[in-house]
């Protein structure tokens, strides 16, 4: 053996050996506490982090900023901007705050009357706002006075080289318009014209259009009222959507009956992309979108399907195929078109004349309201002669006892929007019967039962005379003149049969738009028809009728008068600077009907109304009425003044004939 081996000892060595393992759990355990070591700072950093984050909270509530990490806002609020005439749009616009406020977003009311376009509008730009605009349709498919600058500006500034078509690029709105469809020519287009301006001038549609209708048998959900919660919850809808971020909606690029981004599902494009710059390359004429049915969108899916790759030999049996399914979806469209026109037509021809708001407002001016379309209201005249005092001018006209008087319509709608309408426009126009008819019986048995509980309630009451007052509930007189065109009835003719069954003397007064129904009615009592104005351009502008041939209508309607064979009268009302100045065209429209009484009454102003622009000044003093009058009758020869009412600002010219010999 070699000796140097001896040298060396390997003990330490065998010994670490035997006692590795010992080894081995010294490092684990070292590592252990390595590691748990790690664990407890990371918590405490992951502590310190939250601290902060908490802090960074309590100051954006209470300092409206945050330090460490700022959460990106989508829509900063809402602007509801309105223009209204008679209240309807700004009513709206409450509503529509309310249900923005549940949303917890910002949000403005704005007065158009009191907001200038041209130094605050290009701020929607930048203020991440989403703005919605209320605006309603006045005479002549003119904007309100409210919103008549804006929409002045807008127009300008849409075909202004000037600002060009990015101007409002990066606003984002919506519009309700507010209208009447029985105004065809004209039905709402003030909202289409604000939607299709700022579209122009590069701004962003939210959704579409919404397109609120006056008109219950027209309108898509009953009412206006009805129309614009439909149009509110789909705003409210998309809002939300806009406030987490969502994008997708209409780009506008919309042609010929197609949206294409209601097809594609494209996301709103991001400013300054060449798709969102192409969109203004688009027809200026274009007003609104349309979106594709599923259906559409199938076939021409199907049809890319059929071209993309064709054999020339299957190419005839493909053409023949795709003409077949033309074909049959062209016949199914057919009829599915004439089962939905079927079905609007009988839910037209259900739906009530008055609507729950129509019957609110109403009531609150003293109506009693019968069935679905007609009305009854106790008259102040008939209260005055309860009390023993004087009539109206009918009792000293013709002598109708105004205490045994009903003053009734069996249609609340009317073919006119005068000026000087009594009722400010609550009731509800159209041109045609088209709503839910009510039988004549009914009518006239309630008309007279709602007149009688009227006049119970004056027993008892201090200056009532007992003669008159059970006199009072006995009906002998009908003054059809309420409100409304009577005339449009479809049973107008069976009511007066009954009316005159009742011994029940009949007065009926019609605006000399529907000369057709003049002549099928059967005769009454007294025929009114009321000239209103003696041209075409003052008759316009005081009755403000629906029809678009309304003169020629007018001249047709004083012709069939003169061929009736009863009572007939004229009515004409005085306007002051409106229509008192046409005595020449007056005599000769009296020559066109020969009526037998022509009554010549003062305007009566019935108190401020943002309807019309009548005013106290309007009102022609009695002196001025009788100097009318007495030059009117130098112009007929055939006529003389036969009465006079002063309280009611009225004179009677009656014919020379003996006209109760007809």
């Amino acid at each position: 053996m070699d000796p140097s081996l001896d040298t060396w000892d390997f003990s330490p060595l065998i010994s670490l050996w035997i006692h590795r393992f010992y080894i081995y759990w010294g490092f684990a355990f070292g590592i252990s506490l390595w590691i748990c070591f790690q664990i407890v700072i990371r918590k405490q950093d992951k502590t310190s982090q939250e601290k902060s984050l908490s802090k960074a909270t309590r100051d954006l509530v209470t300092n409206g900023y945050i330090s460490l990490q700022e959460k990106e806002v989508f829509v900063s609020g809402v602007k509801i901007f309105y223009g209204s005439q008679t209240g309807t749009a700004k009513g709206f616009a409450t509503i529509l705050a309310e249900a923005v406020t549940c949303l917890g977003l910002p949000v403005a009311i704005i007065n158009l009357k009191e907001y200038d376009p041209d130094d605050h509008l290009v701020e929607e730009v930048t203020s991440k706002s989403v703005c919605a605009f209320l605006v309603a349709t006045y005479t002549d498919g003119r904007p309100t006075e409210s919103a008549e600058w804006f929409c002045k500006w807008l127009e300008e500034a849409s075909i202004d080289f000037r600002f060009g078509q990015t101007y409002l690029k990066g606003m984002r709105y919506a519009v309700f318009g507010l209208g009447n469809s029985a105004y065809a020519s004209h039905f709402n287009k003030i909202g289409k014209n604000v939607d299709k301006w700022l579209w122009m001038l590069g701004a962003h549609r939210v959704m579409t259009r919404g397109e609120g209708d006056c008109n219950v048998v027209k309108s898509k959900h009953g009412s206006i009222e009805g129309d614009f919660r439909a149009w509110k919850t789909k705003f409210i809808s998309r809002l939300r959507a806009l406030s987490k971020g969502e994008k997708k909606s209409c780009g506008g690029n919309c042609k010929k009956g197609r949206c294409k981004s209601s097809q594609h599902g494209s996301e709103e494009m991001e400013p300054g992309s060449p798709a969102q710059d192409g969109l203004h390359q688009r027809d200026t004429e274009e007003e609104e979108p349309f979106a594709s049915t599923s259906e559409e969108e199938s076939s021409i899916e199907d049809h890319q399907s059929l071209s993309s790759v064709v054999d020339v030999e299957d190419l005839g049996k493909i053409m023949n195929h795709v003409k077949k399914e033309k074909r049959e979806k062209e016949q199914q469209e057919e009829k599915t078109s004439l089962f939905r026109n079927t079905v609007k037509n009988e839910a037209s021809e259900r739906r009530a004349m008055i609507t729950p708001a129509l019957r609110e407002a109403l009531t609150k001016q003293g109506y009693q309201l019968i069935g679905s379309h007609s009305g009854v209201k106790l008259c102040r005249w008939t209260k005055s002669m309860l009390r023993g005092r004087g009539g109206c001018y009918k009792h000293t006209f013709y002598g109708i006892e105004s205490h045994r008087c009903m003053e009734t319509t069996p249609s609340l709608a009317c073919a006119n929007k005068c000026v000087f309408c009594w009722r400010h426009h609550t009731n509800p126009v159209g041109t045609e019967w088209r709503w839910k008819m009510d039988q004549p019986e009914m009518i006239l048995k309630e008309a007279i039962e709602n007149h009688q509980s009227m006049i119970k309630q004056f027993k008892g009451v201090p200056g009532v005379k007992e003669e008159r007052f059970e006199e009072g509930m006995t009906v002998k007189h009908c003054a059809l003149s309420l409100v409304g065109e009577p005339i449009m009835y479809p049973e107008i003719n069976r009511f007066l049969k009954l009316l005159h069954e009742c011994k029940i003397s009949s007065f009926l007064v019609t605006n000399a738009q529907f000369p057709v129904e003049i002549k099928n009615l059967k005769p009454v009592t007294q025929l009114y028809v009321s000239v209103d104005a003696s041209t075409k351009d003052s008759l316009k502008k005081i009755d403000r009728p629906l029809f678009k041939d309304f003169w020629q209508r007018f001249l047709d309607s004083l012709k069939a008068l003169a061929a009736k064979q009863q009572r007939t009268v004229y009515r004409l009302t005085l306007v002051k600077a409106w229509n008192v100045d046409e005595l020449q065209a007056y005599a000769e429209l009296v020559s066109l009907g020969s009526p037998d009484f022509i009554e010549v009454k003062g305007v009566t102003y019935c108190g401020e109304s943002s309807a019309s622009s009548l005013t106290m000044a309007n009102v022609p003093w009695h002196e001025e009425v009788v100097r009318f009058v007495h030059e009117l009758v130098d112009l007929i020869p055939n006529y003389e003044i036969a009465c006079e009412h002063e309280h009611s600002n009225c004179l009677l010219i009656a014919h020379k004939k003996d006209t109760f010999a007809r």
